[in-house]
């Protein structure tokens, strides 16, 4: 370790060696029992300046502080009824449109098929036939 790389890691760490990084506190150890000059100056700075700030002390907070920034926050709105469903209405609206869809083609695929494949049933409504339909009952079931 250099006398450069200790002034770096003493500024950013401080002078407490406990709060380096693990891999860099031996070698600072054995640079500082060599006793160098700029290593105990970079030491005895960073004592000094962990010294001022731990003696720096906050101003306690008047009471209610808390209470009063709570109560002037802004209140939310109620979301409306779009507001809360929108994020699952968008999709069960393309699944209805999609099972009208099958719906609609279903209803048009029976529609244009006849029933049974027997020359007694009706012909289909899409037919074009010139055909004409009679619709008859058996005489027995007229006399009863």
């Amino acid at each position: 370790m250099t006398p450069e790389r200790f002034g770096h890691l003493a500024d950013a760490y401080g002078a407490d060696l406990r709060r380096w990084p693990v891999a860099e506190q031996a070698a600072a150890q054995a640079l500082l029992a060599s006793g160098a000059g700029p290593v105990q100056d970079a030491l005895r700075q960073a004592r000094e300046l962990d010294q001022w700030l731990d003696s720096h002390q906050l101003a306690p907070s008047p009471a209610g502080l808390a209470h009063q920034i709570a109560a002037s926050a802004p209140r939310p709105r109620p979301r409306s009824f779009w507001q809360r469903y929108a994020g699952w209405l968008s999709p069960a609206g393309f699944v209805g449109v999609g099972l009208a869809g099958i719906g609609a083609g279903m209803l048009v695929v029976s529609l244009s098929l006849p029933l049974h494949s027997s020359p007694e049933a009706l012909p289909s409504i899409f037919e074009q036939s010139d055909a004409e339909i009679i619709l008859s009952t058996p005489a027995e079931e007229i006399e009863q």
